[in-house]
């Protein structure tokens, strides 16, 4: 029996993505505020020193570092479950 899922139930969570140059798969990041992170990681891009950026997160990952100049792109992700 199929079971029946109202939009009551549906909830949303947000990631951070991070494209980094040379991979193929990007950093999937959980944290609490995916805007700040996002602007956060923007403003690395765009700074002609690279710096280390080490980050803790809620999902699967629980802490990364990567360096900021090896960014290609990041973005936010929204994601449904029940």
């Amino acid at each position: 029996m199929a079971q029946q899922f109202n939009a009551q139930n549906i909830k949303k969570r947000y990631s951070v993505l991070v494209f980094l140059k040379g991979s193929t798969a990007p950093l999937v990041m959980y944290v609490e505020n995916p805007e700040e992170l996002y602007a956060e990681l923007q403003q690395a891009m765009k700074s002609s020193s690279a710096v280390v950026l080490e980050k803790e997160t809620q999902g699967p990952l629980k802490k990364v570092s990567f360096v900021s100049n090896q960014i290609a792109a990041v973005a936010i992700q929204e994601e449904q479950y029940v």
